[in-house]
């Protein structure tokens, strides 16, 4: 069938039937049922109706996340913590949030209320986002955190915010917790992996990547596998341990 054949069968224009085709305009599910009945192909409606929602599920901006505030927005992720028990994150800007301190997760939540959310709730939610670490000390989890150096350079806070903030790090690298590894990717030339945007990987199920309009969460095992992937590689170039608290030690030293 034609994409004219198609527009004439479900009373479209052949511009949406030609959107439609080429991906430019997503269907809506009246448009998918319509596309079935034309094709002969109803019995595919519900399975398609279900991926839509899957796709439409995926990407979520920040400013329909946070109509409410960010108390909520912390609140929400709450339930996915709490039922993982392997936990993967990298971040190549700021350090992640389960390993912030309070002055620190003040200093990024105060920052993204100020450029994207109309209500001051920030107490609130740095309380929800403190809360929240008790997965830490909880059951039988892990946590591996990879962050770029430049992360232990720069910060939205002032000298202060980022000296206690760096001193947490430190005494993490040092075993403070057991079930936490923490490392730290070099600046450097030559690198096999440039820095990518922000993940975290829960389990081997789900990978939430953090972007500037919105966060996008990916399901398909392909997908999955592939941060998997990244993050292993990153694993590979960082440093732990001993040359992790070095580099933490290098960094304090500028602020002080």
């Amino acid at each position: 069938m034609t994409g004219q054949d198609i527009a004439d069968r479900c009373a479209w224009s052949r511009s949406k039937s030609s959107r439609i085709m080429n991906g430019r305009t997503p269907p809506s599910p009246d448009d998918i049922r319509a596309w079935c009945r034309a094709t002969g192909a109803e019995d595919q409606t519900e399975d398609l109706l279900a991926s839509l929602r899957a796709a439409e599920g995926m990407w979520v901006e920040w400013r329909r996340m946070e109509r409410a505030g960010l108390r909520r927005a912390q609140e929400a992720v709450l339930p996915l913590f709490e039922r993982t028990h392997r936990f993967r994150a990298y971040s190549s800007w700021l350090v992640p949030g389960l390993i912030q301190t309070h002055g620190y997760t003040e200093a990024v939540l105060r920052a993204v209320q100020r450029r994207r959310v109309t209500v001051d709730d920030v107490a609130d939610a740095v309380a929800v986002r403190m809360e929240r670490q008790r997965v830490l000390y909880e059951g039988d989890r892990r946590f591996a955190f990879l962050v770029e150096e430049s992360v232990l350079r720069n910060s939205l806070g002032n000298a202060d915010t980022q000296l206690e903030q760096l001193e947490h790090l430190l005494a993490l690298t040092g075993g403070s917790l057991p079930s936490v590894s923490l490392g730290v990717v070099p600046t450097r030339l030559g690198r096999s992996r440039m820095p990518v945007e922000g993940f975290w990987i829960y389990d081997t199920t789900q990978v939430m990547v953090e972007l500037v309009s919105g966060h996008l969460t990916l399901t398909q095992p392909s997908e999955v596998k592939a941060y998997a992937d990244t993050f292993a590689m990153l694993a590979d170039m960082a440093v732990h341990g001993a040359k992790a608290r070095a580099l933490i030690t290098s960094a304090m030293g500028r602020l002080r």
